[in-house]
């Protein structure tokens, strides 16, 4: 397997892809309104979603707590 393609297959997404980071973050200004709003409307859908995902890290085990302590720090730095 040739390096570039291992590295994407190991190089995944947690909830954006980088080119909705661009999009949300404001930083892709190559996209209509209309693309913005459907790609927010996307994420959005995800958020719903990690709803299940949660009750599923919860009934493994420690996995639930791990992903709350990562958000919850991220969010604390963010408005430090």
């Amino acid at each position: 397997m040739a390096e570039a393609e291992q590295l994407r297959m190991t190089d995944r997404r947690a909830l954006l892809t980088e080119r909705e980071r661009d999009i949300v973050s404001g930083e892709a200004d190559d996209i209509t309104d209309e693309y913005r709003y459907q790609t927010v409307s996307r994420i959005r859908s995800r958020l719903q979603r990690l709803e299940d995902d949660i009750e599923a890290l919860d009934a493994h085990g420690d996995l639930g707590n791990e992903l709350r302590d990562i958000v919850c720090d991220q969010s604390q730095d963010s408005e430090e």
